[in-house]
């Protein structure tokens, strides 16, 4: 793995009016590195994505993605850098009025006009490919089951090649044998790119397939941090009962 740091997080704050949601947070992800973020509903997670993609300012601190100063990158490079982050939305956001190629395809129009057809092509079925869901090119969103759906959400984000993949839930609403499958496409998917992620969720399994490391963020801080094992070898009462409400009740 690459020393390259693809996100710095430093003294991180932000704040809905008088509700504190970050508090003070730090975390470097090194390129090529899965770090799954764990926490609660309202823990900040979602929050903290937002950030990093540019769709929130800070109150306070510094973060660094890919490269670029989030509290002072321009307008234009803004465009630039989201170009290179894929996200993957918890309820997939696709276009129910277009085919999955249409749906696709669109990134690439949007941002590549110069592609001829057969390039266009080329770049739709091998994002297919990637997600093992070539078959499906000509039906609509609503013909797909919910994991289906989900592995087009994230060919859509691969189409522009991302070196920085953020998954919002990505287990969230699908049954056991569906979350193996999209675990282990993650896990393939940073493999085959050499992508860095951060992974939001409340699923440990999603946690322990996924994750190189893990950074539980409870109360606006992070309360743990290292691979899965280290964090939850602990008898703290509020880490235990995270993991006992996955893996016991």
């Amino acid at each position: 793995m690459e020393t390259e740091s693809s996100i710095i997080i430093n003294d991180l704050h932000i704040s809905f009016g008088d509700m504190h949601i970050l508090n003070g947070i730090n975390l470097t992800v090194l390129k090529g590195e899965n770090v799954v973020v764990l926490g609660r509903s309202g823990s900040g997670k979602s929050v903290l994505i937002k950030i990093i993609a540019g769709l929130l300012k800070p109150d306070s601190g510094t973060i660094i993605t890919l490269g670029k100063n989030m509290n002072t990158i321009s307008e234009k490079e803004l465009r630039e850098l989201r170009q290179k982050i894929g996200f993957s939305f918890q309820n997939s956001a696709l276009y129910d009025s277009m085919t999955i190629f249409e749906n696709i395809a669109f990134p690439l129009q949007r941002n590549a006009k110069q592609l001829t057809k057969v390039e266009l092509e080329k770049a739709v079925f091998g994002a297919l490919d990637a997600v093992g869901l070539e078959q499906t090119a000509n039906q609509m969103p609503s013909e797909l089951s919910g994991g289906q759906r989900k592995r087009i959400g994230i060919a859509r984000t691969l189409i522009l090649k991302p070196e920085l993949m953020l998954y919002d839930e990505p287990t969230a609403g699908l049954d056991p044998i569906t979350c193996i499958e999209i675990n282990n496409l993650i896990v393939e998917l940073q493999q085959r790119y050499n992508s860095s992620a951060i992974i939001i969720t409340h699923d440990l399994t999603c946690a322990k397939t996924t994750g190189h490391r893990v950074a539980v963020l409870l109360n606006g801080q992070f309360v743990s941090e290292g691979s899965f094992e280290s964090v939850f070898a602990t008898t703290e009462p509020i880490i235990k009962q995270f993991y006992d409400y996955n893996f016991i009740n």
